[in-house]
């Protein structure tokens, strides 16, 4: 008698079981009422009920019951993680909750561009990630941590190398670093880094080189040409008198031509009045830049001006002469145009 009460007892037991399993998978089953995939972000600070409201208004979940209410049923309510999450018309909810909970993200593609300054970089970058601008400005900016690196606070822009790459949204500004020096390790492998040793120089010193290559002309076939001439200027010890360099001492990046009493400006980053490199990149330097140092053309120039067509290229010059007479056709279009700054 007691053994067929357990038996019937065990039997409603799992009935009882599987009725709620049922109940659970019809609301934890339910898809999303979108079309295309959607993504959730989730912060810090959010809590189940915030983003609750964020995944109500982007995709319509079709379960009666609330992400809320549902993390709670499978006990995950504490557990949910920051990240960018994707959502398909045919996930589930309990798929998204997993994923939340487990921390399993979509990743995204960041682009490092070449930009003017670390600041343009970081505000670019902080756009489009969780990542903090202050924080990632204040390592950028500590000596110390640089160091840690292998940089200096000068030279600290030659870490990043211009591409696309795979990230999660809620990377930290340390772990952002430390990828970026994961990616410019890649970046000089052993054929890069034997022809900077054949320059005498180091990978940070063909960067700073690149970046003036840059800032002198976006124009990508005549960057070999342009690093030969800056390479034959440091050979001979000629100050590389690179107007950009110029500007970036001074910080005003309106200037459009330099004048006399620019030229005065007390700054390491001056080379009218200091010979050789300056301490570190004016700008983020280009791989077309980088590697146009690297196999630079060889050939005798020592001077440039850009053409008086305004066409983005340069006259080249053996001898001061020659480049006397391309700057006054280029200093003459200038007074034309009425460009005084």
């Amino acid at each position: 008698m007691i053994k067929k009460i357990l038996y019937i007892f065990l039997i409603i037991l799992l009935v009882a079981i599987g009725a709620v399993g049922v109940v659970a998978y019809s609301f934890l089953g339910k898809t999303f009422d979108i079309d295309e995939d959607a993504y959730l972000y989730i912060y810090p600070e959010d809590d189940l009920e915030q983003v609750n409201a964020k995944l109500t208004e982007l995709a319509h979940p079709t379960s009666p019951l609330s992400f809320t209410t549902l993390t709670k049923i499978v006990k995950k309510g504490n557990s949910i993680k920051t990240g960018r999450y994707k959502i398909t018309p045919d996930m589930n909810m309990l798929t998204l909750i997993r994923n939340i909970c487990n921390h399993h993200q979509d990743p995204l593609n960041i682009v490092v561009p070449s930009t003017r300054t670390v600041n343009d970089l970081v505000g670019k970058i902080s756009s489009k990630l969780m990542v903090d601008s202050v924080t990632l400005m204040q390592l950028i900016n500590d000596s110390i941590y640089c160091a840690s690196l292998g940089y200096t606070k000068d030279n600290i822009p030659a870490l990043f190398i211009p591409n696309t790459y795979e990230v999660y949204w809620d990377t930290d500004a340390e772990h952002l670093l430390k990828r970026m020096k994961k990616e410019n390790d890649a970046f000089w492998n052993k054929e890069r880094r034997a022809k900077a040793k054949a320059l005498g120089m180091t990978p940070e010193e063909v960067v700073t080189l690149a970046s003036i290559v840059d800032a002198e002309t976006s124009y990508n076939p005549e960057k070999t040409r342009v690093a030969g001439l800056y390479l034959n200027r440091l050979a001979t010890g000629m100050p590389l008198q690179s107007d950009p360099t110029v500007i970036y001492a001074l910080g005003d990046f309106s200037i459009r031509r330099v004048l006399h009493d620019h030229l005065q400006v007390e700054s390491p980053y001056n080379t009218y009045k200091n010979q050789g490199l300056p301490p570190g990149p004016i700008r983020i330097a280009s791989i077309a830049a980088i590697d146009a140092v690297l196999n630079h053309e060889t050939h005798d120039y020592l001077y440039m001006c850009a053409k008086e067509d305004f066409s983005g290229s340069h006259n080249f010059a053996t001898n001061f002469k020659e480049h006397t007479e391309n700057a006054k056709r280029y200093s003459k279009e200038l007074n034309k145009r009425g460009i005084r700054r």
